[in-house]
């Protein structure tokens, strides 16, 4: 069976946390962390070391980017590397990790079938005192990051 079946039953977006996820990177050299926030906060606030950047929301429109499945087809050397059905892992991340499950449930309905989010984003949510990074996030963790 082929990953460019649209909508294939029973797939879903798999949720993973950031340790989880660094993990996945580090025992299959294959999987593909995608940051999907905007040029500014993937250069500004910072990103995993080793992401790549594919937008699903971008300045100066600010509107789901159409293509966005398109896009990451392309980081992924124009196709998915799959073996009797386990397709190389694409995990998800941006700041809490909602635009992320979005836009994977956009990859999964074009036929992704190895799709994770990370469910608490980059920065995590707001604590008591508006700051992120504090309660969750790639960075609260002290997981390998990276800024301009």
């Amino acid at each position: 069976m082929s990953n460019t079946t649209k909508g294939q039953p029973g797939n879903h977006v798999k949720g993973i946390s950031p340790v989880e996820a660094q993990k996945m990177l580090d025992e299959h050299p294959s999987a593909v962390l995608i940051d999907v926030r905007s040029s500014m906060e993937f250069l500004f606030v910072g990103h995993p070391k080793g992401s790549v950047h594919v937008a699903w929301i971008d300045e100066p429109d600010w509107k789901v980017d159409p293509n966005f499945s398109a896009h990451v087809r392309q980081v992924m050397l124009g196709g998915l590397s799959c073996e009797n059905e386990d397709c190389t892992a694409v995990i998800l991340i941006c700041r809490s990790g909602k635009r992320s499950h979005e836009a994977g449930e956009v990859l999964v309905k074009e036929g992704f079938n190895n799709v994770y989010n990370v469910l608490e984003g980059f920065e995590g949510e707001l604590d008591e005192t508006h700051h992120r990074s504090t309660v969750g996030g790639w960075r609260h963790h002290k997981l390998p990051w990276e800024q301009c």
